[in-house]
């Protein structure tokens, strides 16, 4: 038997709702110890909101059929 010669991989230690709360937490704090990035975050905020606004809309008004699809089993498994 040959010994494993590859390192091994790096774990992360927030995995779940853990890692969303210490996210939320460097986020707040990088929010409140810099200033000027309020501004880029709150315009970020709002593009992306805006953004899914009209993906939803689009999709709500623009649902898409069965018959829209062209290659529906693309790596051909089933």
């Amino acid at each position: 038997m040959e010994p494993n010669l590859q390192p091994p991989q790096p774990k992360s230690t927030f995995r779940g709702p853990m890692g969303l709360i210490v996210a939320v937490a460097v986020v707040a704090i990088v929010l409140i110890a810099f200033p000027a990035y309020r501004w880029f975050f709150l315009i970020s905020l709002g593009i992306g909101i805006v953004v899914a606004g009209i993906l939803f809309l689009w999709h709500k008004l623009r649902p898409i059929r069965e018959e829209d699809i062209e290659n529906k089993r693309p790596l051909g498994l089933g």
